[in-house]
């Protein structure tokens, strides 16, 4: 099994495995501003794998079934779980902090369960919000943080996320990534990790 790490696109998924669980341990630490950071290169990670497959010529069939696979999980860890984590940290747990977390959860995992066998559309659109995006939005929620009270900050939170987790496994039809997304995505990204780990150096 070993073997189908030294694919170059799935050995940028495993590393983004890994990102995903030092992000998961610095969230259960309670450093949230720096595992948000490390998460941030955990999706930058299931972005660069995708492209790196797409211009790997010489795959074999079942390196790209591996791969996949290997995406799915990576997408749950860093898309649902660590997302999950982070909303219980950030509100504190109650009844309602935990159904969403739950929440969060579940249509992650019906979301990569349809992904998996619908795939893109053939115009190269996603039914449903991809999980990708709850990471940058728990980015922003941390990084303005220090300028939000609660108890309005946990309930934009909880709010939030109810309302992703909805976009999710909804009928929506969303672009997959261009050129100009990618380079968005990895300005912001790069620009929000440094800033939060900045911070906690403060």
């Amino acid at each position: 099994m070993l073997r189908y790490l030294l694919d170059p696109a799935n050995a940028i998924t495993a590393f983004g495995v890994i990102l995903s669980g030092v992000a998961l341990s610095l969230a259960i630490d309670g450093r949230i501003e720096l595992a948000v950071a490390v998460a941030l290169w955990a999706m930058l990670a299931d972005h660069l794998d995708g492209i790196v497959a797409r211009r790997s010529r010489s795959r074999s069939e079942t390196t790209g079934k591996m791969g996949k696979s290997l995406d799915g999980f990576s997408d749950l860890i860093y898309g649902a779980v660590f997302p999950s984590v982070v909303v219980l940290q950030l509100t504190g747990v109650s009844v309602l902090s935990a159904a969403v977390s739950t929440m969060l959860l579940l249509v992650g995992a019906l979301r990569l369960s349809y992904f998996s066998i619908a795939g893109l559309s053939p115009d190269r659109c996603f039914t449903g919000v991809p999980l990708s995006y709850d990471v940058p939005l728990v980015a922003l929620f941390v990084l303005v943080q220090p300028f939000v009270k609660q108890p309005a900050f946990s309930s934009l939170i909880l709010s939030s996320f109810i309302a992703l987790a909805g976009l999710h496994v909804s009928s929506i039809r969303v672009p997959a990534p261009t050129r100009p997304m990618y380079i968005a995505i990895f300005l912001f990204s790069v620009g929000a990790s440094a800033g939060l780990s900045i911070r906690t150096m403060v």
